[in-house]
């Protein structure tokens, strides 16, 4: 099905060409049958909010393409990037199955296609699925893991450059080989990477152009090659 904004909508799981391992793309067919008939398939543009910490949940959001950002505001105003989420990943998990406001605002970084399941189709596809529910714990605990690199960031790593450099290593581990180095693509702007690692935006700037005159990195747009490894470790050792 056409859709705006660019992509291609679909809305069909068993034809879905986005399939991604290890998540509710990968149910066996019954439980898939039953996330069929549950879910409403959505896009949305760049910058689209999909639900506000501090609201009451509605349900869950499913990731089909695209990449969201997970924020939480202090009253002072100051906003820390908690997680970018992608395709195959659920949203708004914990507090679907707890009853509690959100904790976080859900906004798309891009064009995004989202699966939405209502809150009590969803509480029941899990008592009546075990994969189902066996798949929902498992993203649970990747939260968990991440919540964890967050405190490390934020709390028990020491300086800037340090932080910056196990930020790239961390990113790197999805990218790929090339006669030059781990290539991978980091589409984030300064000011977004500042909000995860917990550190200002002119300070993510000034320490990456550090970091490209001494050949650790070079970068070209949202592409960055890891040049020097060892010498990055270095410094996330620090």
């Amino acid at each position: 099905m056409n859709a705006p904004y660019g992509m291609q909508l679909t809305e069909d799981c068993h034809s879905c060409a986005l399939h991604k391992d290890g998540f509710f793309c990968q149910l066996s067919p019954i439980p898939m049958k039953a996330f069929e008939t549950v879910k409403f398939t959505s896009s949305y543009p760049s910058g689209a909010v999909l639900f506000v910490e501090g609201q009451a949940p509605r349900g869950v959001y499913m990731m089909c393409k695209g990449r969201v950002k997970l924020t939480m505001t202090s009253l002072e105003g100051k906003t820390v990037i908690v997680r970018i989420a992608a395709a195959g990943e659920l949203l708004g998990l914990h507090s679907a199955l707890s009853g509690d406001p959100f904790e976080v605002t859900a906004e798309t970084l891009e064009p995004c296609q989202v699966n939405f399941i209502r809150r009590e189709d969803f509480t029941k596809l899990m008592r009546n699925n075990h994969e189902a529910c066996v798949n929902a714990m498992t993203q649970l605990s990747n939260f968990y893991r991440g919540a964890c690199q967050q405190i490390r960031y934020l709390a028990l790593t020491h300086s800037a450059t340090e932080k910056l450099a196990r930020f790239l290593l961390e990113s790197a581990s999805k990218g790929h080989e090339t006669k030059l180095g781990v290539r991978f693509n980091l589409s984030l702007t300064h000011e977004e990477i500042a909000q995860i690692i917990g550190i200002s935006r002119e300070t993510v700037t000034r320490a990456l152009t550090e970091m490209r005159n001494k050949m650790l990195i070079t970068t070209n747009g949202p592409s960055v090659v890891i040049r020097n490894r060892p010498a990055l470790e270095a410094m996330a050792a620090a």
